[in-house]
């Protein structure tokens, strides 16, 4: 059996889950309807632009880790449809993503990590950050997402009346960075192959491996997705609990497993 985590009650996963939830999609809602709708960007108040910038840039990779959670329903255990329905208000909302598209991929990312077939793997380039990054947009930013920006970037410009500096700065430069941010930490680092005797190389069949980040640092890269050997082997422990799921040894190494017991594959 898998070592022993600390999680809460269903009922009580579940109100942490929502609460927190609710925190970061009403803070990267609220911010983003300030930034576009109330803040006038002036030359004066550019540096304030560009913390809110970086704010909303961080609230957006909270935004898709909530959406992940809902995938592999610890964000409500128990409750299906509730996931599904927050999943896809959430998704559409931040870059016009299909929901059941993104849970398959998601779903056969985890059946294939870093082997052929995995929709998050380029298996033609499995050490270059640039053009795995460029396969990892093409397959997820489709036309429907494409449209769907250029509705909302026609629509705050043209009918709205927003400056396209102010749209640019405080909505695009924060969801492209914010894609660039969870591809860097939650699929480049941990599934990227590294060049022998550099650092330690997979340790089982999920092909990933985690940062040493301490909880601080994980929680402000990737809300904890770098402890990602405790996600592959533990999908039901949502984002909150792979601090608790990282303490308890779920992604120690073979020599290590002795200590906590056998991990669960």
């Amino acid at each position: 059996m898998s070592p022993d985590i600390s999680l809460p009650s269903r009922a009580m996963q579940a109100k942490v889950g929502l609460t927190l939830a609710t925190l970061i999609a009403g803070g990267w809602l609220g911010l983003h309807t300030y930034a576009m709708f109330v803040f006038e960007l002036t030359w004066a108040n550019l540096p304030l632009a560009i913390a809110m910038a970086a704010v909303q840039c961080w609230l957006s990779v909270g935004v898709f880790i909530v959406c992940h959670d809902a995938m592999h329903g610890s964000l409500v255990p128990g409750k299906p449809k509730t996931n599904s329905r927050i999943g896809t208000v959430l998704l559409f909302l931040y870059a016009g993503f299909a929901w059941k598209k993104l849970r398959d991929a998601h779903f056969t990312h985890h059946k294939l990590a870093g082997r052929k077939g995995d929709p998050d793997f380029d298996e033609q380039n499995p050490r270059n950050f640039a053009r795995w990054y460029a396969t990892f947009f093409k397959r997820y930013f489709g036309w429907q997402s494409l449209l769907y920006v250029h509705t909302v970037v026609g629509i705050y410009w043209l009918l709205v009346g927003i400056p396209m500096a102010q749209i640019v700065l405080l909505y695009g430069v924060p969801a492209l960075l914010s894609s660039l941010q969870l591809f860097y930490f939650g699929t480049y680092r941990p599934h990227r192959h590294l060049d022998d005797g550099h650092e330690q190389a997979f340790i089982d069949q999920h092909n990933t491996r985690s940062d040493e980040f301490g909880t601080l640092a994980s929680l402000a890269t990737c809300f904890h997705f770098g402890y990602h050997l405790e996600h592959h082997r533990r999908p039901d422990v949502p984002w909150w609990a792979l601090p608790e799921a990282r303490r308890a040894g779920v992604g120690d190494s073979a020599g290590q497993r002795e200590k906590h017991g056998r991990i669960a594959v």
